[in-house]
């Protein structure tokens, strides 16, 4: 049976990913000065304006926030404040205030230890639900319409920043649906590729460069076909874009920092968080176990929830979809997750080594199927 499925991604550039890698570099100042920073950086994009809010407790001192926003913006290649926005003459707020104490009681000493037990003391920064995904579809166990998403954006930025194609702007969305025969990816449907560029660019000269120069360079010939529907800037023009065409907010783009509605999510964002929020943590954990139980051979695909309740440290639950594909019960792999991993707060972040400055490298193009960050790490079950 043929079926289609779709996931979009977008640019750094895009006024979302913009707030979010802003609030990303601020958690990675605040961890590189002081590992035990407590972190929830909030960052809303607006005309000429950046506001800064949420709960920082650290020991870090001399942090300039506006510094880093400004160097951030500059980063993406915010100049304009005709077109996008100014990193030098926009309005930058500052709102932060500390961690509630009534959080902090749970965190810093979980409910076990309380109680007396033999367990990591803190406990989890809030309740929650958490989902991990793999499937033995792509090199790197993601899904195939992500995949590709991903490539396109990352590509979209790369010949914007090499000046390969030198009237781009940062802004900028991708979208592919692929055509699968039950569970595989046989071709690309429809591309879908929108990117803002300077006001004097004829429309004809931005398909065909982005045809060449970053779809084919991306897209494996054979998965292209004379069927496959391309969509290149479909309303005609994009001049005006990031914060000044459309607001940006951190955390409003959780589907395609996981698997592109492939799989399901739980209801929390990652920008912004430190590790102690299982929010982020435990998502990060999730996936490491789905693409283990993938790539040791457990499983074609699979899906695990971890959950979680507030200043408790074990989790409350382990759940494990393997859709069929296992070449082992379902029961068994929780045994094995059980019996190799420290699933608590401090046993995922010293596992994986959350404490160090490393979430900026996340912000951008999915935080899963990087194979330079520890969660991606294969390792014998």
């Amino acid at each position: 049976m043929r079926k289609l499925f779709t996931s979009e991604s977008v640019t750094e550039g895009h006024p979302d990913k913009l707030c979010d890698f802003i609030s990303d570099s601020v958690l990675d100042s605040y961890l590189a000065e002081d590992e035990n920073a407590r972190v929830a950086c909030e960052t809303v994009a607006g005309k000429g304006e950046i506001i800064i809010t949420g709960e920082i407790t650290s020991k870090a001192e001399g942090i300039d926030i506006e510094k880093i926003v400004r160097n951030t913006i500059k980063e993406v290649g915010y100049d304009n404040s005709e077109l996008d926005i100014d990193y030098r003459t926009c309005k930058i707020s500052v709102n932060i205030s500390k961690q509630s104490p009534d959080i902090a009681l749970g965190v810093d000493k979980s409910l076990e230890d309380k109680e007396g037990e033999d367990v990591a003391s803190e406990g989890a920064g809030d309740q929650g639900i958490m989902f991990g995904f793999a499937t033995d579809e792509t090199e790197n166990f993601m899904p195939m319409p992500i995949y590709l998403a991903h490539k396109l954006s990352k590509r979209l930025t790369e010949v914007r920043k090499q000046n390969i194609i030198d009237y781009l702007r940062p802004d900028g969305k991708t979208q592919v649906t692929v055509e699968y025969e039950g569970n595989t990816p046989v071709r690309v449907h429809t591309i879908v590729l929108s990117t803002q560029h300077n006001a004097d660019v004829d429309l004809e000269t931005l398909k065909k460069d982005i045809k060449e120069k970053v779809i084919n360079y991306v897209v494996p010939n054979e998965l292209l076909d004379e069927n496959t529907k391309y969509y290149i800037n479909p309303t005609g023009r994009f001049v005006i874009g990031g914060p000044l065409g459309d607001s940006g907010l951190t955390g409003r783009k959780i589907i395609v920092d996981t698997y592109g509605g492939y799989a399901r999510h739980g209801g929390g964002a990652f920008s912004g968080k430190d590790p102690s929020k299982v929010d982020r943590s435990a998502c990060y954990m999730a996936r490491h176990l789905a693409k283990n139980i993938v790539a040791n051979g457990y499983a074609k695909k699979c899906e695990i929830q971890l959950s979680y309740a507030i200043g408790v440290a074990k989790p409350i639950s382990i759940y494990v979809d393997t859709f069929n594909t296992s070449t082992i019960p379902e029961n068994e792999i929780v045994d094995k997750i059980n019996e190799k991993f420290d699933l608590t707060p401090r046993g995922i972040i010293n596992y994986l080594k959350l404490q160090n400055p490393i979430y900026k490298q996340t912000t951008n193009y999915g935080h899963f199927g990087k194979e330079n960050l520890e969660w991606e790490k294969i390792v014998k079950l």
